[in-house]
């Protein structure tokens, strides 16, 4: 649960203690966590204490609800550490805690949201499935309604959180002849129930001590008082707001990743000698870090200015996949760069840049592959030029 001093901060307090928790627990527990193959119990304990499975949450639900721009303030912090860790409270602060404040009932909000703001209800959502990844309206998980029960069918695949979940936010079909996304519903599914089982992969390319999941669903008994706002056919609508949340925090990830490697690979070229000099004296080296430094930037003022409009009450969605889209590949840009500087300590050795490399590769595809985003920023564009003459969520008066 929350340590009830913190909520009485204000919020430059609290950012302090976010940073202050990052440089002397997060960051040293980092080989730790690595050599164990997951988040110490300690370190995901402290966590809740200190309210971040709570920052997105209002205070009427127990949460600290802090902007959209103190989040990815406090994001920027955190994620100097390996970005593992935000993974443990991630899905509860944005896709799951978000789908249930904006479209569950009021009942379902204060069942779920006070548990998860403590820490106490960790929630997985699952949507992505072997035929429905990027095309979600694919989804083929059935809910069949008996009565006063759904009966579930099917399985999710690449689901953050899934060992670890007390519960699902589950995407599932109760309408077989509607078309798309018309005919899909949401589901919050206790992960004991029976017929529920998980499966961890044997391998994770980056991400390695917090895997990605598999769930299977071998007719699952839901209660139908646990379908999603009490009403049929609307859950990709649902996943909206969650998932342009999930967004702008993995685009804040992207830049506190970069943020730390750019930090340990200066440290690394000015203390280095070769050819009887530092090599941050190398202007190849200066110019490889002034760039880096320069990109790394316009990613946190673009992500800024997204949360600054999300706050403005309208979600500037396009923006938020230009903030996702460009920060990703920028973290994944200045990784390779910051392996390149660090010679034969990017390749052999415990140095956290190359972990921090292999994980932020992931960053590229999590919540809309880069593709995807292009794709959907371009045919907005079309779209939205062909309308007036102007671009999607556009600056101009």
């Amino acid at each position: 649960m929350i340590d009830p001093e913190i909520l009485g901060y204000e919020f430059s307090t609290y950012l302090k203690v976010i940073a202050e928790f990052t440089e002397n627990e997060l960051i040293p527990a980092e080989n730790e966590m690595v050599e164990a193959g997951a988040v110490p119990t300690r370190i995901v304990d402290r966590m809740a204490a200190l309210g971040l499975f709570a920052i997105s949450i209002p205070r009427v639900y127990g949460g600290l609800e802090w902007t959209m721009e103190q989040q990815v303030q406090l994001t920027f912090e955190f994620t100097r550490a390996s970005c593992v860790y935000r993974s443990r409270f991630s899905t509860v602060i944005g896709l799951c805690s978000q789908a249930i404040l904006d479209h569950g009932t009021e009942d379902q909000r204060r069942a779920l949201l006070p548990a998860m703001a403590a820490g106490e209800l960790v929630t997985a959502f699952a949507l992505t499935e072997e035929s429905a990844g990027s095309d979600a309206a694919r989804v083929r998980t059935t809910a069949d309604r008996k009565g006063d029960v759904y009966f579930l069918d099917g399985s999710k695949r690449y689901i953050t959180n899934a060992g670890w979940a007390d519960a699902f936010v589950v995407f599932a079909r109760t309408d077989e002849t509607a078309p798309g996304a018309d005919g899909v519903s949401a589901f919050i599914v206790d992960a004991t129930s029976p017929g529920v089982r998980t499966v961890l992969p044997a391998i994770m390319n980056g991400h390695a001590e917090a895997p990605v999941g598999e769930i299977y669903f071998d007719g699952v008994e839901v209660p139908a008082h646990n379908l999603l706002g009490g009403v049929e056919g609307t859950g990709l609508t649902m996943a909206l707001r969650g998932i342009n949340h999930a967004r702008l925090h993995v685009a804040a990830t992207c830049v506190g990743q970069a943020t730390r490697m750019l930090e340990e690979t200066t440290a690394h070229v000015s203390g280095r000698t070769q050819f009887g000099a530092p090599l941050s004296d190398l202007g190849a080296v200066r110019a490889t870090l002034g760039a880096s430094f320069a990109e790394m930037e316009a990613g946190r003022a673009l992500v800024v200015e997204s949360a600054r409009a999300f706050d403005q009450g309208v979600i500037p969605r396009h923006r938020i996949a230009a903030a996702k889209l460009y920060s990703s590949e920028m973290a994944s840009r200045v990784a390779d760069r910051c392996v390149q500087l660090l010679g034969g300590e990017g390749i052999v050795g415990p140095h956290p840049v190359p972990r921090m490399w292999r994980d932020v590769r992931a960053l590229r595809v999590y919540e809309g592959s880069s593709p995807i985003h292009e794709r959907n920023l371009a045919k907005a564009m079309i779209k939205q030029v062909g309308v007036d003459g102007t671009l999607p969520d556009s600056y101009r008066v």
